[in-house]
């Protein structure tokens, strides 16, 4: 990526030794050789001014803004509210409003304070629960009727120590319940929660002044939008390495989420893709290297986990993970075995297949182009290669032979297309529109730069639907919102997520900082940001949209809109859009596929909103057989429509399985596909039947 503040071509995205208690040292003191240094100091500097020059909103740093750093890094720091004391945060609260002052003047020190506290309160919670555990966990009784509050965002501070031994007493019992329930042996149990305790405290004596730098700087940075964040000299490499994607890794996008690390979105082609067996907001709980023992992981920062997923082409990680299909309380895990390697982009390249389909007794033929991103060969493109690879170069290929085949339309699938070269995203949309803007480009001045396809004439006409999930994402958005604003294609399936903004690189003395210093908007003037793509025709679900999205990141930026780039046109689909709902839900309401996606959110929501959990043997297990019965019964409706053998249980997959062949499947035996199409054919003939009139 160009260290410039807006580059041509943009690339959107996103052996434990034992520790002996006799090692306490639960004193701040112990922690003083934690202090910031010169090159920190100037590169906050640095990033204050930055931030104030060219972040895309500009906002001042005053003492609003010190309250969302003050919260922020609060937060970061105890996101369960477990580790601080009421007293701990009178103490911090006379700093909230001044932290604005603290980083105008370099002065590091709230922030060192902080986090060193939080240091010393964490080896003292973790030192309670090996004291607890090694007691034994056959003492643990679990016929008391007590519950645990799980979501403690907004739980009041511990009044004092002996609070705090309560909450942390509950839960290791929770994490002894959680396990045995899921059919672990006590002694297991036991031996992996002692040795994942030890192992954090083993890291928390090695805590560098860097981390607690980047966290604080982190804390700052954010408070702009979750895009914006300071990359220490580490974790700059590392990034430098990913854009240039000569790492290998098994093709994931991940973040923190409290004490997990969760699966954001899948890379396309990607090894842990074609596993089958991740999903998006799955947590990673466990990381092994080949045969190894499986490394517990729970508690550990991302950057760290990152690097223990990483590794040489050809060798192979084992994760440990908890599915999001599960209930809250489930812990119930499966281990998924993976190769690392590099994605190869002919696997990322577009395909086209026949989705065959009856339609009002008549047989029709759709072409379905399957984009798994926006990609260009840019070292063949650079080098003047007239056969270097695209996703405009791959499209018109295939809708070239489409066409020879006599199809009646054609699909375009974009489902978890998390983008890719806006380049890309620009032409591609020139293939259905004739001349006229494709995107505009709003920098932090207030300009906006409008790209355009400058080639007159369409090459392809013909009716058209695109397919799209809350997985689609930046240039997709790009491209789908430039058809739907065009009128060029029925957009079905679920709202997009949302990532409408641009980031840049910028070196400092010390490390770098990703900024966002632009925003994307729609030819139509409204913003792909937050808001993202809103379908004509709605699909349910498949995730919850709080979970996974722009929208459920802190700070994100607001959706807004500016001039529009064309004039408004008569929509030629809106006059039949009612219609077109009506058919579609009376088509799929008792499609088996359909059925099951809005039970099982609709049961997910609803388990969701449990903020407590029994810490009672007898009714944990009753709540957890009853949310196993209703998920299996969800499962076997589905399995009863399609005349696929029932289940007696939940199946748990588990890496000795192989997923299944994609290349055996048909375009028809994907249930949302086929209805595209029939959305599509429902149109094209409405609109027929009005044309003849």
């Amino acid at each position: 990526m160009k260290r410039s503040l807006l580059s041509a071509t943009l690339a959107l995205t996103i052996g434990l030794g034992s520790l002996p208690l006799s090692a306490k040292t639960n004193d701040v003191d112990h922690w003083n050789y934690l202090q910031p240094d010169r090159e920190q100091v100037i590169a906050s500097l640095n990033v204050v001014e930055l931030l104030k020059r060219h972040h895309y909103n500009k906002p001042p740093l005053n003492d609003e803004r010190s309250e969302i750093i003050y919260n922020s890094y609060l937060k970061m720091l105890d996101p369960a509210r477990s580790y601080f004391t009421a007293g701990d945060i009178a103490e911090f609260d006379k700093w909230q409003d001044q932290f604005d002052d603290f980083l105008k003047s370099g002065n590091l020190e709230p922030g060192f304070v902080m986090y060193k506290r939080q240091l010393q309160r964490l080896q003292g919670r973790l030192e309670f629960a090996l004291a607890m555990l090694e007691k034994g966990v056959d003492k643990i009784d679990f016929t008391v009727d007590e519950d645990l509050l799980i979501d403690r965002e907004n739980a009041p501070w511990a009044k004092n120590t002996a609070e705090l031994d309560d909450l942390w007493r509950k839960r290791v019992k929770d994490e002894v319940l959680r396990q045995k329930i899921a059919g672990k042996d006590l002694k297991d149990i036991q031996e992996q929660l002692i040795k994942r305790y030890k192992r954090q405290l083993t890291r928390l004596d090695q805590t560098r002044g860097e981390d607690i730098f980047q966290a604080y700087i982190n804390a700052f940075a954010m408070s702009y939008d979750p895009h914006t964040s300071y990359l220490s000299p580490d974790n700059a490499e590392n990034f430098d390495i990913n854009m240039s994607l000569s790492l290998e890794g098994i093709g994931a996008v991940l973040q923190s989420d409290n004490d997990n690390v969760k699966v954001v979105r899948l890379v396309p082609a990607g090894p842990a893709e074609k596993s089958k067996q991740i999903s998006p907001a799955d947590k990673i709980i466990g990381v092994a290297q080949g045969d190894d023992e499986m490394v517990d992981v729970i508690g550990w920062r991302l950057d760290e986990v990152v690097k223990l997923i990483r590794g040489p082409k050809g060798s192979k990680v084992r994760l440990e993970v908890i599915p999001a299909t599960n209930a809250p309380n489930d812990q119930t895990s499966k281990t998924v075995s993976i190769t690392r390697e590099a994605v190869k982009l002919e696997e990322q390249a577009a395909k086209k297949s026949i989705l065959h389909l009856k339609h009002d007794g008549r047989d029709y033929k759709l072409g379905v182009i399957d984009i798994p991103a926006f990609y260009l060969d840019f070292k063949a493109y650079r080098a003047g290669d007239p056969n270097y690879k695209s996703t405009t170069r791959d499209v018109k290929r295939l809708l070239t032979e489409l066409q020879k085949e006599k199809v009646d339309g054609v699909v375009i699938d974009l489902r978890n297309n998390g983008g890719g070269s806006l380049q890309e995203a620009t032409e591609l949309t020139g293939l259905f529109i004739d001349q006229g803007p494709t995107v505009l480009v709003r920098n932090s001045d207030g300009q906006v730069d409008v790209l355009a396809d400058e080639e007159p004439g369409i090459f392809y006409k013909g009716p058209m639907a695109l397919l799209v999930n809350r997985l689609s994402a930046s240039a997709s958005e790009i491209f789908a919102g430039a058809m739907q604003d065009y009128h060029r294609a029925i957009i079905i399936g679920g709202q997009t997520f949302g990532k409408g903004t641009v980031q840049t690189i910028q070196p400092l003395n010390h490390g770098e900082l990703k900024l966002t210093l632009a925003k994307f908007y729609r030819v139509s003037g409204q913003s792909t940001q937050h808001q993202g793509v809103l379908p004509d025709i709605k699909y349910p679900d498949i995730m919850d949209t709080k979970e996974i999205g722009e929208s459920a990141l802190p700070e994100a930026m607001p959706w807004d809109t500016i001039s529009p780039a064309i004039r408004p046109e008569r929509d030629p689909i809106k006059p039949y859009l009612s219609e077109l709902q009506h058919r579609y839900e009376k088509r799929t309401a008792n499609n088996a596929d359909f059925t099951f996606a809005r039970e099982r959110l609709s049961l997910t929501q609803k388990l969701m909103k449990d903020k407590t959990v029994s810490l009672n043997e007898a009714k944990r297990r009753a709540e957890h057989d009853d949310i196993e019965a209703q998920q299996l019964s969800i499962e076997n409706s589905r399995r009863k429509a399609k005349g696929e053998t029932l289940l007696t249980k939940l199946k748990v997959e588990d890496e000795d399985e192989l997923p299944e062949d994609d290349s055996k499947k048909k375009p028809e035996d994907d249930a949302f596909l086929s209805e595209a199409g029939q959305i599509l054919l429902d149109y094209t003939g409405l609109s027929a039947s009005v044309a003849k009139k």
